[in-house]
């Protein structure tokens, strides 16, 4: 029987979304990705779940990013028009920062790249107290969209988001407690348990105050928004990126685990 890649459960009012492939550091791939919108779609249609919590399982890995085997080299027509309208990534992180009731991303270990954009999708973070954090599509040639990084901007304020992408480095739980990026960090040993404590706890507030409070706060956070023009020459910048031979050597050196070699062509 194949291993599910994400498993899904709802208990007392939490609905847990668990990223489940160890061997991949719970690496995303689509097929998750898309699987995390339709669960969040079917959870939203009621009010059984009222606090949505993230998790790696008991590994040290929260989600080492998106599946670097899957990022394009090239950009086709057809994955242009997805870029533009709704791939996986983006639907995904779309729907969480959507979902009615409170999210919470609880890394039980390592959180790089795409993880950390879900991560800022949520409403609140938590993590253990000895991992590690961080931001690499510098390091790989990479130019985010822009709706990721809006959704960094909202999340963490336009000073460490530019710190996190400007310099793709790895940061600890502490820096990331200091930073900002999460609210509280926790000792290994209680993690899991403070984790399920503080979502149960979130959980069960009044439903109602829950869930208009959220819509209200994400009014207030969308004050960033970009015109057509910037829109258009945002997605020109990716493709251009895209396109790129730094973006065939960064996952060159990435899979080869050796220091890129850039050439700004």
């Amino acid at each position: 029987m194949p291993q599910e890649n994400l498993l899904a459960e709802v208990k007392d009012h939490v609905g847990v979304l668990t990223f489940n492939r160890p061997e991949k550091g719970n690496s995303l791939t689509p097929e998750m990705l898309i699987r995390v919108h339709t669960t969040l779609e079917e959870w939203a249609k009621g009010s059984d779940v009222r606090c949505v919590l993230f998790t790696g399982g008991q590994g040290k890995s929260f989600c080492s990013g998106y599946d670097i085997s899957a990022i394009p080299t090239s950009v086709s027509k057809e994955e242009e028009s997805l870029l533009k309208e709704n791939n996986p990534v983006e639907l995904a992180f779309r729907t969480i920062k959507n979902f009615p009731y409170p999210t919470l991303a609880a890394w039980n270990g390592y959180c790089f790249g795409a993880a950390l954009n879900l991560s800022a999708c949520c409403d609140m973070r938590v993590s253990v107290d000895d991992t590690k954090f961080g931001m690499p599509p510098a390091k790989l040639g990479v130019v985010y969209h822009a709706e990721g990084l809006q959704q960094f901007v909202e999340a963490l304020g336009m000073s460490v988001t530019r710190e996190l992408f400007m310099t793709a480095a790895t940061y600890t739980a502490l820096e990331a407690k200091e930073m900002g990026v999460v609210s509280r960090l926790y000792p290994r040993e209680i993690f899991h348990g403070e984790v399920a404590k503080l979502a149960q706890s979130i959980a069960g507030n009044a439903p109602i105050a829950l869930k208009n409070n959220k819509a209200v706060l994400n009014m207030l956070a969308g004050g960033v928004v970009l015109t057509s023009e910037e829109k258009a020459l945002a997605e020109q910048l990716q493709a251009e990126g895209f396109a790129s031979e730094d973006l065939k050597e960064g996952q060159a050196a990435f899979l080869e685990k050796r220091k890129p070699v850039f050439k700004g062509r």
